[in-house]
């Protein structure tokens, strides 16, 4: 990540907070609308925040990948 300008780093190291907050905000908000929609509170918001806190992390740990791997996304494993 050296060779990266500083404002593109720091552009970077921005978003990997901002996903993890925007993917639970979204698995909030959808289950806490399927479960205003369906009337089955809290079973579809304690669902669906698991499952964007899990996708959050996911996010975090590709692009802690991606950087530690030192290429921008092109790498022979393709994970």
């Amino acid at each position: 990540m050296a060779d990266k300008p500083l404002f593109r780093q720091l552009l970077e190291a921005s978003t990997i907070g901002l996903n993890l907050v925007l993917a639970t905000f979204v698995g909030l908000a959808m289950g806490y609308g399927l479960d205003k929609l369906f009337n089955t509170s809290p079973w579809f918001t304690i669902i669906f925040l698991m499952l964007g806190i899990i996708a959050g992390f996911r996010e975090l740990i590709r692009m802690a990948r991606k950087t530690y791997d030192g290429d921008d996304g092109n790498n022979k494993k393709g994970i």
